[in-house]
């Protein structure tokens, strides 16, 4: 199963953890990292990842960030295809890196892109080519087909 996770959800073991919410979200998410280190689900990168983690003030948290581009299976390029798509993903009311990080997980052919993001998981729910929920939701979705 190939997944595509924004930064917001690489980032958020980093956030506070005292809100409930991030805390089970931060769980859901170290669980899947286990399973794309087990092999059991695909992970997939993105140029765009690469652009926007590389703004990332903390360089620890950058560095943390980037090395799960080694454990990536695929990695989509900043193509004019990407930008195509993510314009047309625009129209949903997507700010444009939001945009660009569906269009290059659905250019990635994923099943899913996950996201703690609010708007993108509102603006994305009945997205035809792809599954966007957030880590938590995955996991119940996961756990309720085996």
């Amino acid at each position: 199963m190939k997944l595509y996770l924004d930064l917001c959800c690489f980032n958020r073991p980093f956030d506070d953890q005292t809100q409930l919410l991030v805390r089970l979200q931060t769980e859901a998410k170290l669980a899947i990292q286990e399973a794309i280190r087990d092999g059991r689900f695909s992970l997939t990168w993105s140029a765009i990842l690469d652009l926007e983690n590389a703004d990332n003030p903390d360089l620890e948290r950058m560095e943390a960030i980037v090395q799960w581009k080694k454990l990536s299976q695929a990695d989509v390029a900043a193509t004019a295809e990407v930008e195509d798509l993510a314009r047309t993903l625009l129209g949903r009311g997507l700010r444009a890196m939001d945009a660009l990080h569906v269009a290059s997980a659905i250019y990635g052919t994923c099943e899913y892109f996950l996201t703690t993001d609010k708007q993108i998981l509102r603006k994305m729910a009945s997205e035809p080519q792809i599954k966007v929920l957030d880590p938590v939701d995955f996991i119940r979705e996961v756990e309720a087909e085996e």
